[in-house]
């Protein structure tokens, strides 16, 4: 049975924490794949403002090629939204019976993991993986890269440079469509 990771989010714009996060999280946990789920609309965040599905799919992907073992995933863009973890895993289980799902989420999330929809029912469905976030504990040991998607947004408003902060393939799209 093949352990793929499902580490959700809306990657608005993926950057150099997320790739390295996904690095650790398959080697910690023994997974086989990573899955980046690029989020169309987080329910608990619907006041952010996200730049088009399909960009952000874009800046994924190009940030994640050569990254043995990630990919960036389009899946949950075709379920309704707003993305419920519940339903995708339902979704997942369903169209992928021969993989084990690990559900990838941050110390800051676990902390109030009571507030998602059908919580219990996605702790008994598959395993969560914990990761450290500032100020919070996680199951495995990840790089702790202070770095976040509303920085990089602000920098670019600004001009001021986000070269490590980015992947170097993205840092022309982010500029780009992020201005």
């Amino acid at each position: 049975m093949k352990r793929i990771g499902i580490f959700g989010g809306s990657f608005n714009p993926i950057h150099v924490g997320h790739v390295a996060l996904a690095k650790a999280a398959r080697e910690a946990c023994g997974l086989d794949e990573v899955w980046l789920m690029v989020s169309p609309q987080n329910p608990l965040k619907r006041n952010m403002t996200l730049l088009d599905d399909q960009l952000r799919l874009e800046l994924a992907e190009k940030a994640l090629e050569g990254v043995e073992g990630v990919k960036a995933s389009d899946y949950e863009m075709h379920l309704p939204k707003p993305s419920y973890t519940w339903h995708t895993l339902q979704a997942l289980e369903k169209d992928y019976p021969d993989c084990r799902f690990t559900l990838l989420i941050g110390g800051d999330n676990w902390a109030h993991f009571q507030r998602w929809y059908h919580w219990e029912d996605i702790q008994r469905m598959c395993d969560i993986a914990v990761y450290p976030r500032e100020g919070y504990a996680g199951t495995f040991d990840a790089p702790l890269v202070n770095v976040s998607s509303t920085e990089i947004r602000e920098k670019v408003k600004l001009g001021q440079s986000i070269q490590g902060l980015v992947p170097d393939s993205i840092i022309p799209l982010v500029l780009q469509y992020y201005r």
